[in-house]
């Protein structure tokens, strides 16, 4: 299974309005190699709802629905609401965390979709 990380500004879609929605599509996605990421992604994969801006904390989870490959710029992914994490983690508590020292989420701040391992899914989730 893979894992990912999906950034958003919570000013324009934050975690408690995934939480109401219960389900979205996940658009607004335009750098090349996060778009590659989305299409990697099939129905099941977990993901980590982070809040970007001045916030920088992992918030939640969520689940692939579905992946709609066809649009020749980026797929349709349908994602639902999964639990707001126990424990929200800073990024300075990520940059922190030895897990993260390769990770694109430290390495390219600016990725909007970034992929975690399995060690690094646990610990958010901890």
């Amino acid at each position: 299974m893979n894992y990912f990380l999906f950034k958003t500004e919570p000013d324009v879609y934050s975690f408690d309005d995934f939480q109401r929605d219960r389900e979205t599509i996940w658009d607004g996605v335009a750098n090349p190699t996060a778009v590659k990421y989305l299409r990697e992604m099939k129905a099941g994969t977990k993901w980590i709802f982070y809040h970007t801006g001045e916030e920088r904390t992992a918030v939640g989870t969520g689940t692939v629905e579905s992946v709609d490959p066809t649009d020749p710029k980026v797929p349709v992914v349908r994602v639902k609401v999964g639990k707001r994490l126990k424990q929200p983690k800073t990024l300075a508590t990520i940059k922190a965390e030895p897990l993260f020292a390769a990770s694109p989420l430290v390495i390219i701040g600016r990725l909007s979709v970034v992929p975690l391992s399995k060690e690094q899914w646990d610990w958010f989730l901890e």
